[in-house]
């Protein structure tokens, strides 16, 4: 996947929760029908928190937690909202789960631990990896392939995390 990246990757250095949280909202506000992420990063170093503040800020008013043992939770917010979590599947066990129909539908997917899946993931995603560099700090990666997500890339290196 890496060699259809182009152009530089975001890197934000979260400084709290609350600054991780406005990457999370400022996503939410650009995500359209069909977007796809994929989030990865050691464990404790925060996608679950990042994916339930991105839920929050999309509209989700249910309970977000870590889809672990169900793999797959479906939310209403301001379309579908698919959140993932392949850590305990195989590639052959994802292959048969049907996220083409989730990847390719009218909702927003997020995957944590998205690298076990890469493969399966379409060409044009955007991927977040997330660094623990301190008690609160955090290193978050941002990187799009293809359209739209480069051009989401590009603002954020041109602007920052902003609201929308």
């Amino acid at each position: 996947m890496e060699s259809n990246h182009n152009g530089k990757p975001f890197i934000y250095s979260s400084r709290s929760p609350e600054d991780t949280e406005a990457l999370a909202a400022w996503l939410a506000g650009v995500a359209e029908p069909g977007t796809v992420i994929g989030l990865d990063g050691d464990l404790g170093a925060g996608k679950t928190a990042f994916s339930q503040a991105f839920a929050r800020y999309f509209g989700v008013q249910d309970v977000v937690n870590s889809p672990t043992f169900t793999i797959i939770k479906e939310y209403e917010g301001r379309l579908p909202f698919y959140h993932m979590d392949v850590y305990r599947v195989s590639l052959e066990e994802a292959e048969d789960l049907g996220l083409d129909e989730y990847f390719f539908g009218n909702g927003v997917s997020l995957v944590e631990w998205s690298q076990i899946i890469e493969e399966l993931l379409p060409d044009r995603h955007l991927h977040i990896y997330i660094e623990t560099a301190g008690l609160t700090e955090r290193s978050i990666t941002v990187r799009g392939y293809g359209q739209p997500y480069e051009e989401w890339v590009g603002s954020l290196n041109r602007n920052g995390v902003v609201s929308t």
